[in-house]
């Protein structure tokens, strides 16, 4: 029983994907060597770290969610065409950090000339396009429920719940700095998105991390009722991690 279930199907497009998601995984990496020999401060709006995390963070969330949504009841048409303008906004968000980042100018809430405006408006809209995707998928999720083994519903449909805090908290930070940067405190927008980024980071990638967790269990010989347990579980753990994490962002804002 634990096998029959639905995979999403080999189209070439699929493999386009993934090999993108590793191509934004590769460019993370590179840039953390660039690090390594350029040097430079790793915090602060003007670092090599955002490229290396972006391409890290980005290149992952895309391969887990190609693979996450294979367990979503969603159309193969419409799957394809949401995978292909998540995959194409992951491309634009990392490029645009990239760029900057090479630039030497902040990525985000940078607004001191006309490009940089342009730059920073485009990484904000494509982090809108990135909620409605991500939440179309999680209402999908809880509107029929996910197939795979057992515990993977429970892992999807959380993943996406606690994606779409990370998601949130994104918007979050982003609103907080605009505000800032049109009433001319620029600076401070650049330092106000510091106590919600534990936040983001943590529940950024539930929906690779529990999911994975629900097909490694589904290779072992343990009863389906101590698979589903076990998942549970992590979901518990990793809610209580995010809890933590938002409330440590309360006492710092």
């Amino acid at each position: 029983m634990d096998h029959q279930y639905v995979r999403y199907p080999r189209y070439p497009r699929y493999r386009l994907h993934e090999v993108t998601a590793l191509l934004l995984i590769l460019s993370g990496l590179v840039h953390l060597a660039v690090f390594a020999v350029d040097g430079g401060p790793w915090n602060g709006p003007v670092s090599w770290r955002k490229p290396v995390t972006f391409g890290l963070s980005f290149g992952v969330t895309l391969l887990a969610v190609v693979r996450v949504t294979s367990y979503v009841r969603v159309g193969p048409r419409l799957r394809a065409a949401l995978l292909g303008v998540f995959a194409a906004d992951c491309v634009v968000e990392v490029a645009g950090i990239t760029l900057q980042a090479w630039r030497g100018v902040p990525s985000h809430l940078d607004m001191e000339t006309p490009f940089d405006t342009a730059v920073s408006m485009t990484l904000a809209v494509g982090g809108g396009v990135l909620v409605v995707l991500l939440a179309g998928f999680a209402v999908a999720s809880f509107r029929h429920r996910p197939t795979g083994p057992p515990g993977m519903a429970l892992a999807v449909r959380s993943g996406f719940t606690i994606l779409l805090v990370a998601l949130a908290s994104g918007a979050a930070m982003i609103a907080r700095g605009v505000v800032l940067t049109r009433t001319g405190h620029q600076q401070a927008a650049y330092h106000s998105t510091a106590s919600l980024k534990p936040l983001h980071g943590v529940s950024l990638h539930a929906v690779l991390v529990l999911p994975a967790l629900a097909w490694l269990l589904s290779r072992t010989s343990w009863s389906e009722a101590v698979r589903r347990r076990t998942v549970a579980a992590a979901v518990g753990c990793y809610a209580a991690a995010v809890a933590a994490a938002g409330v440590w962002a309360v006492l710092r804002y």
